[in-house]
């Protein structure tokens, strides 16, 4: 799986504003300097979260940003689709829409189950799991692995 700056940017962002608990709103400087991003590129990427429906903005000289609803109602998965589109996809296709032939065609498969897989983690690990540090067994589990890390 390969995540873009944009979207580790998002759920680094969003992790803040969890960490927040919806009380006053965070400027883009505030949430670029704790992270460590280029308040522009985030300033970007706060709009695609709006239009999402996952953060407001608050315009102002006490505005910023909060999150639209409850941190354990925003999965990973809904953060990563508002600003990267599907969870998985093949060439720009969903894998269900590519289809092969001959010796390759068992493919589409593993590419259905590559997400799947995905899913059942980012779906389940909502940003009150990443803010808070508690995050739920299954992840805890994988990550108890040695070979995880490898």
């Amino acid at each position: 799986m390969r995540l873009s700056a944009r979207v580790d940017y998002a759920l680094r962002a969003a992790a803040e504003l969890a960490a927040a608990g919806g009380g006053s709103p965070i400027t883009v400087g505030e949430l670029a300097k704790e992270q460590e991003m280029p308040p522009k590129y985030l300033e970007n990427i706060l709009l695609q979260m709006r239009r999402a429906g996952l953060v407001r903005g608050q315009r102002g000289p006490e505005g910023g940003y909060v999150l639209a609803r409850p941190a354990s109602e925003i999965s990973l998965a809904d953060v990563i689709r508002a600003v990267d589109g599907p969870l998985a996809n093949v060439r720009g296709e969903r894998p269900e829409h590519v289809g092969y032939t001959g010796a390759a065609q068992s493919l589409q498969k593993v590419w259905i189950a590559l997400r799947a897989a995905e899913r059942a983690i980012l779906e389940e690990v909502t940003l009150e799991h990443i803010a808070s540090g508690d995050l739920p067994k299954k992840v805890l589990e994988l990550t108890a692995d040695p070979a995880a890390w490898d």
